[in-house]
């Protein structure tokens, strides 16, 4: 069985299953300390007629808040099936799925204490970049593949021409000088293009801020905005060398996003094909990737 006391000897190891150093971990413990404890107010003792206190009785095989963090990290990064955490853990799948839905509500909250979420309302863009004083940002969409739907209305929604099979999908927009992610957008389906996504859900900015895009949003224009494109070749024509070069000049920029992208993508329940059925755990997982990308990246800053 895993324990955080076992496996926190061995960097090498706790980095490979956690995506975490254990100075991270212990830096990160608190916050997952006081939302679990938050947790068990709100549902497990508020408002209940018990017959007898809260924690009696049989000793969980996560009794220790070490190994809640450390199973549901472990679940994040590595994904494995619920059967495979369970036998690693010692207990059933369907013990193992109650954790992971459970863990996954306090993880959240305790990223939200950190300040490291990201920001899901669009109204709010403008004031959170005007605050920290952002002066260039990149925003680029990420898809992620999940099972095939067995409603064939659905299947036509999530199926992904890009990808070649059916995703989710979300649009990140990054500051380009703490590499963090500041804004993630609703989780939509793998059809819908990415500029829509953007109209429909009008994200604010800071007027006179950067906004580095791809062509995949090619006629996105935010007022008082300024936006920065590559220039697609002209059909039976050729760039300028001054175009060729503007282009490289912006694509050196975008990269930030990629490799922010590639950041978050480390833990693999947003890289895999995502298997849970439960409503809206998709969305939450990604919000919770983003966030722990933001922690590490708060954490490693030189």
């Amino acid at each position: 069985m895993i324990t955080y006391d076992a496996i926190k000897i061995n960097i090498v190891l706790f980095l490979t299953f956690t995506g975490l150093y254990p100075k991270e971990f212990e830096k990160f413990l608190p916050f997952f300390k006081k939302a679990w404890e938050n947790y068990i107010i709100e549902n497990r003792i508020k408002g209940k007629e018990r017959k007898r206190k809260y924690g009696g009785g049989r000793k969980s095989k996560l009794y220790k808040i070490e190994d809640k963090f450390l199973f549901i990290l472990i679940y994040m990064k590595l994904y494995p099936l619920q059967a495979v955490i369970g036998f690693l853990f010692g207990m059933s799948q369907a013990q193992a799925n109650e954790w992971i839905h459970i863990l996954s509500a306090v993880f959240k909250t305790a990223l939200a204490d950190l300040g490291q979420l990201p920001e899901r309302l669009p109204q709010n863009l403008e004031k959170l970049l005007r605050d920290e004083e952002a002066e260039e940002i990149t925003i680029d969409a990420t898809e992620r593949r999940c099972q095939r739907p067995k409603d064939n209305e659905k299947q036509k929604q999530y199926y992904s021409g890009k990808k070649k099979t059916h995703t989710v999908k979300n649009n990140l927009i990054v500051n380009n000088e703490d590499r963090k992610v500041k804004y993630l957008s609703k989780t939509c389906e793998g059809k819908k293009h990415d500029k829509k996504i953007c109209d429909e859900e009008q994200p604010t900015y800071p007027e006179g801020i950067t906004l580095n895009k791809d062509t995949g949003y090619q006629g996105y224009e935010p007022e008082g905005v300024v936006t920065r494109q590559p220039k697609k070749k002209p059909r039976g024509g050729q760039l300028t060398h001054y175009e060729k070069n503007q282009n490289s000049i912006i694509s050196s920029t975008r990269i930030i996003v990629e490799h922010v992208i590639s950041g978050v993508k480390r833990c693999r329940i947003v890289k895999d094909v995502f298997r849970n059925t439960k409503e809206n755990y998709d969305d939450l997982v990604m919000e919770i990737a983003c966030g722990l990308h933001n922690f590490r990246t708060e954490c490693r800053k030189s």
